[in-house]
């Protein structure tokens, strides 16, 4: 393989690429195969926990009044039917999907492996779509509720009004920084934040409880007002399932746990294969959260309905958006009042770095290998500005308004939820284990209820959703046909036989022929022979035979492997299989030099038909105008002409 002398980088260029195999090395190679190092060692499960935990528990700041706003006086029994979902629904299915996708790639690996080619390909790309939809609109609108608790803040309206826009952006700004800096320091961020949050609301639900246990009126009082209003209690159940959809914002934060398991550390001894330590401590991470968030959920919910006035809720309300800071400055006092903000908007801040830390992990392990990005985009650093800057364009265009981008969120968390539960139940299928694969199925019916009810009453999620979706096919797109002509093989092996047939030539010269296969018989061998030799005007027979077969043209880049053998007691043959009929014949040409120090040939004929209509074949099928794609992909794997290895055709 060439490896070409590079000039010494910039410190920038090296600080932006830290992180992808040898970037900013002197000599380095800086080819799309570049093996990634050694990941960091990981963090303790209840640590990553936290950064998951700030999207996820976060929703505590405007979960109790969406709710309140939804069910009304129902919100508690609403809310108990999230809280059976999410436990022995969404809890069950992403434990399934840490065992069956340890490596951080969640349900989209699992269901990447149900079609292929072209076809597996564009599905991922549909849901990478949803994933940026959710992991993106997590980021601002986050960051927008931060700001809008900010600005409606008493003590700084007049000094922050008409100010939002630019806080926000100053927020999501601020969220890149963190992770430009660098993700140790995410984590620890996310810890601290976490713990005090939590802690804050312990307090405040602990205080809220003993006012209805001291006020035993409002318990009566709420009960029999749900009573007047629903009248028994099978009414209520049905109320409850029919506004769950308005809910299931409370089911975030399971995507982006599964997404960042590749920070887990497991046990010494787990190995790429089977981490069986990292399975066992993000189920631990998933279940602990899940247990943590119900019990908020459940508290808070019954707290906020039966202590505050329902039209506190509604917009312009002191309520709206802000239940449990409504209560803590009503019982807890205006000093504690403003620390439960200033946590409050701190974490809503912060809750992006989840969904930041999932794109870092979800993008780069499909968008490179597809070849539809650059290859910078296995390095943090250029990834992090990427995203930080379509979430300024975000929010810019909905104008950091939290109620424009709830659709988007709710359509992005639901959508891969139901892919989550459709996988598992494949799975499980497959597995033959019919119990969970009907409970799975049960689940998988419930979320694509929750998802269909979702997108009808908010249509704008899908649209939004389909803009991502569009942008990424069509930038990845351009991406593949930008490096269409780019060395993508990753390896070049060769058995005995083959490197016997490449020994033996280097005493003389090397001569291959590219030959597609047909009848293999010897009058095919015999006449390609004479054809060379007339297209050519060369002596004698001594050549070896390249035959490629392409395996998956979709797939971007492969190892190679080269098996010998000899034909007709005469006629020597390399067998190749590959993504591409250029770059496998490329790649052994480049070996070869290496390998022997000898500059190799190789012989072609012209592909007859359009050559636009030839270019296309190779770009979407790995074969086409074989001899002129061979040389491009030569030549720009090789500058030194001297180097190169020749390409006749004729």
């Amino acid at each position: 393989m060439a490896t070409t002398e590079h000039p010494s980088p910039s410190r920038l260029r090296s600080w932006m690429l830290e992180g992808l195999s040898d970037m900013g090395k002197p000599g380095g190679h800086t080819g799309p195969h570049a093996e990634p190092e050694p990941p960091h060692k990981g963090q303790r499960w209840y640590r990553v926990m936290c950064l998951t935990g700030v999207d996820y528990f976060s929703t505590l700041g405007y979960q109790p009044g969406i709710a309140a706003l939804a069910a009304g006086l129902l919100s508690p029994v609403a809310t108990i039917v999230l809280v059976i979902v999410t436990l022995a629904g969404a809890l069950p299915v992403y434990r399934r999907v840490a065992e069956e996708s340890p490596h951080g790639e969640g349900s989209i690996a699992m269901l990447e492996r149900l079609l292929s080619f072209w076809k597996g390909k564009l599905f991922v790309l549909t849901l990478l779509g949803f994933a940026a939809t959710d992991f993106l609109i997590t980021i601002t609108l986050s960051a927008a509720d931060a700001s809008t608790h900010l600005v409606e803040n008493p003590h700084l309206t007049s000094t922050l009004h008409d100010r939002q826009m630019v806080i926000t952006l100053v927020l999501v700004a601020l969220l890149g920084a963190v992770f430009l800096k660098g993700f140790l320091e995410a984590i620890g961020v996310a810890v601290a934040l976490v713990v005090v949050y939590l802690g804050l609301n312990v307090v405040v639900v602990s205080v809220g409880l003993w006012h209805v246990l001291t006020e035993g009126h409002v318990v009566t009082d709420w009960a029999d007002a749900l009573t007047a209003e629903h009248g028994n209690v099978f009414a209520m159940i049905g109320v409850s399932l029919l506004v769950f959809p308005k809910l299931a914002l409370g089911l975030s934060g399971f995507e982006t746990g599964v997404a960042v398991m590749p920070h887990v550390q497991g046990d010494p001894d787990d190995t790429a294969a089977t981490p069986a330590g990292r399975i066992r401590d993000t189920k631990k991470l998933l279940t602990t959260a899940a247990l943590i968030m119900s019990v908020f959920l459940i508290a808070t919910s019954f707290i906020t309905t039966v202590l505050i006035p329902e039209k506190e809720f509604e917009s312009g309300g002191q309520a709206n958006g802000r239940a449990l800071a409504y209560l803590s400055h009503e019982y807890l006092g205006n000093s504690f009042g403003t620390v439960y903000d200033v946590s409050t908007i701190a974490i809503l801040w912060f809750a992006g770095a989840s969904a930041m830390a999932g794109l870092l992990n979800l993008m780069p392990r499909y968008l490179p290998r597809y070849g539809m990005a650059p290859h910078w985009a296995r390095a943090v650093r250029p990834m992090v500005i990427v995203f930080t800057l379509v979430a300024f364009l975000v929010t810019w265009i909905f104008d950091a308004d939290v109620d424009a981008q709830g659709g988007a969120y709710a359509t992005g968390v639901l959508v891969l939820m139901s892919s989550a539960a459709i996988a598992v139940t494949i799975a499980a299928r497959r597995a033959r284990q019919r119990g969970w694969t009907v409970g799975f199925a049960v689940v998988s019916a419930v979320l694509l209820y929750v998802t269909v009810v979702n997108v009808i009453e908010r249509p704008d999620g899908v649209k939004i959703g389909a803009c991502f979706i569009a942008g990424i096919i069509l930038v990845s797109l351009l991406s593949r046909l930008a490096r269409a002509f780019e060395l993508r093989v990753t390896s070049v092996t060769l058995d005995p036989m083959a490197e016997r047939f490449i020994r033996d030539m280097a005493s003389r010269k090397i001569r291959f022929i590219a030959n597609e296969p047909d009848q293999r018989d010897k009058a095919e061998y015999r006449d390609k022979i004479e054809q060379i030799r007339a297209d050519n005007d060369i002596p004698g027979e001594d050549f070896v035979f390249l035959e490629v077969t392409v395996v998956d043209p979709s797939e971007f880049e492969s190892g190679l492997t080269v098996r010998g053998e000899v034909l007709h007691n005469r006629y020597r043959v390399l067998t190749l299989e590959s993504s591409s009929i250029s770059n496998a014949l490329a790649a052994l040409l480049l070996h070869t030099r290496d390998a022997t120090g000898c500059i190799p040939h190789i012989y072609f004929e012209w592909t007859e038909g359009n050559p636009f209509a030839n270019f296309l074949r190779f770009f979407l099928f790995g074969q086409g105008e074989v001899a002129p794609v061979t040389r491009e992909v030569l030549r720009e794997a090789e500058p030194d002409r001297d180097r190169r290895p020749r390409v006749h055709t004729g």
